[in-house]
Order: structure tokens, then C-alpha cells, then sequence
């Protein structure tokens, strides 16, 4: 079994990493055997090549789950990218504080701040797809190859498109329920070794019956 602090769980794929063995920044937290691909550019470049405008002085945070799967090109954009809608212009005065003269402690107020990016657990990010500011994804859903996620999306839920929108639900109401309540991803690792088979058959019988 691949141990989780390892970075490249494939023997000779330099493509694949566990991303959390690769994040330094105090203001990304990434689950065990989260998994990113990248045939681009370095996986290992994570955080500069994907986690854009994530400035320290904006204190916004991306939490992704475990056991998550991100796609090559997979982007976060965080609130700095965002220019503020509440003024007469959208010009970023107060990031040019010098220029203009401004409280240099100010320079927040250039855009809206909508919050953290949060992932929840087992979510398949899908090829170039965009994540915005503020956006939960609740665990088990899908986002599709290069969809624009502007809002929430719902556990177990399929979006798409530009902006994403739901597509379908993967389950009945009940097994989703079964399934944030079971939290499978939260299991030592040995009891997830041992019913593999049945995660990936979809014998909720057998689950429930652990």
C-alpha cells in the first residue's frame, strides 16, 4: 500500500502526486490522498501554477478534502483576482496607494472579498475547470472539464458549463444521506483497504454493515 506522505504514488508517473506533500502555504490545507495530475507543467507547481491571486494580506484560505481527484489545469481564483462592484468604477484605486495617495492599509477595499474556496472530500475536479472565490463543493460531486463553478455546489452532485450548473444528482437522496453519514474517507486506512471492493461496487449493504 502507497503510504500518504509519499509524493508520487505511481512507480515512474512524475504526473501524479499526493498535492498535500507539496503545499507550504499556511493558507492551503489539503486532505490525505488528495491527488492532483498535471501533463503540463511540474505537479509540484501547484501553488503557483494553480492557486492564483491568493494573496497573504487577503487571509483567504482553499481547503480541499481527502481523497479528492484534480485534473491538469484545475484553477482556484481567489477574491484578489476580483475587482469591487460596490464603487462608481472598478479600477483597483487602492492597490496603487502610493500613486494616489491612500491608507496603504487599505488595499483590500480594491476588490469584494467573498470568502474561502472549501472542498469537501472525494471530489473529481474535472480538466481546466475554474473554481471562484467563496465556492463550497460539497463532498462526492463532479465538476466538469472546464466548467466555471460560481456558486455552491451540493454533495454528490454533478455541475457543468459555463457557469456550472447542475446536471444531475450521482445517487437517490438516500444513499447520498447514507453516504455523508457513513463519511468513508474519515476510516483508518486499513478499514478502507479491507472494503475497497465493496466502495467501489456501491454495496451500501455492506458498508452500512461494517
Amino acid at each position: 500500500m502507497v503510504h500518504s506522505k509519499t509524493i508520487y504514488p505511481r512507480t515512474g508517473d512524475k504526473q501524479t502526486i499526493y498535492l498535500k506533500n507539496v503545499i507550504s502555504s499556511p493558507y492551503i490545507k489539503v486532505g490525505d490522498y488528495t491527488m492532483y495530475n498535471d501533463f503540463v507543467h511540474d505537479p509540484k507547481d501547484f501553488e503557483q501554477n494553480n492557486v492564483l491571486y491568493q494573496y497573504p494580506i487577503n487571509h483567504d484560505n482553499l481547503i480541499i478534502g481527502k481523497f479528492c481527484s484534480i485534473a491538469c489545469g484545475a484553477k482556484f481564483l481567489f477574491n484578489s483576482a476580483n475587482h469591487t462592484l460596490s464603487s462608481l468604477s472598478t479600477y483597483p484605486f487602492p492597490l496603487f496607494f502610493e500613486e494616489w495617495h491612500l491608507n496603504k492599509n487599505n488595499v483590500t477595499d480594491a476588490w469584494d472579498n467573498k470568502g474561502d474556496i472549501v472542498i469537501g472530500n472525494d471530489v473529481w475536479i474535472g480538466y481546466e475547470a475554474i473554481i471562484l472565490a467563496g465556492v463550497t463543493i460539497g463532498d462526492g460531486a463532479i465538476i466538469g472539464a472546464r466548467a466555471v463553478v460560481t456558486k455552491d455546489v451540493a454533495p454528490y452532485t454533478i455541475v457543468g458549463g459555463i457557469p456550472a450548473k447542475m446536471i444531475k444528482k450521482r445517487f437517490d437522496d438516500k444513499t447520498i444521506a447514507d453516504l455523508l453519514n457513513m463519511k468513508w474517507w474519515n476510516w483508518p486506512t486499513e478499514k478502507i483497504a479491507q472494503n475497497i471492493e465493496a466502495i467501489q461496487s456501491g454495496n451500501m449493504d455492506q458498508l452500512k454493515n461494517i
